[in-house]
C-alpha cells in the first residue's frame, strides 16, 4: 500500500507524518512518499530578472526547508520513504502525483501554513478530497 502525505512544513502536516509512522508500525509494507508542492511565481517582472535555473533552484531549497521536519522524523523511526518536489497548483499537483504513483491513500494535515486556511477546514484539503480518486486521511 502507498500512502502520500503532502507537507508544507505546518504542524499540521507534521501531525499526518507522525500519523503514518505509526500506521508505519502496525503494517511494515506501507511504502511512504513525502511531497511538497511550490507555487509556481508566474509574474513576468520576475522572470526578466530571473532565469529558469535560478527559479527551479529556489523552488527546490523552499521545498526542501519544507520537507526537513518531516524527513526528520521518518529517518528518526527508522523508516524509509521517497519524496518529490512538485510546482504548480497546491490541490491538483497532489492529486496529480498520486495518480502518477499509483498511490492508495492520501494522509494530510487539515490546515496548512497559510493565516488564510484558519477560516475553513484548509482550502486545499477540501479541493484535494473533491479532486482525489483514493481516499484521503485529515489529521487535525
Amino acid at each position: 500500500m502507498k500512502i502520500l502525505i503532502p507537507v508544507d512544513g505546518s504542524e499540521s502536516a507534521n501531525r499526518a507524518v507522525d500519523h503514518v509512522i505509526a500506521l508505519k508500525k502496525q503494517s511494515p509494507g506501507l511504502e511512504i512518499h513525502l511531497l511538497n508542492v511550490q507555487i509556481p511565481i508566474r509574474s513576468g517582472h520576475v522572470k526578466m530578472f530571473i532565469g529558469e535555473e535560478q527559479l527551479n533552484d529556489y523552488y527546490r531549497d523552499e521545498g526542501n526547508v519544507a520537507l526537513q521536519t518531516a524527513r526528520d522524523k521518518l529517518k528518526a523511526a527508522g523508516i524509509t520513504y521517497k519524496h518529490f518536489i512538485g510546482v504548480g497548483h497546491l490541490a491538483e499537483t497532489i492529486v496529480q502525483y498520486a495518480k502518477e504513483q499509483q498511490i492508495d491513500q492520501i494522509v494530510m494535515g487539515s490546515r496548512g501554513m497559510s493565516a488564510l486556511s484558519d477560516f475553513v477546514l484548509g482550502s486545499i484539503a477540501t479541493k484535494v478530497i473533491h479532486l482525489a480518486s483514493v481516499p484521503v486521511t485529515l489529521i487535525k
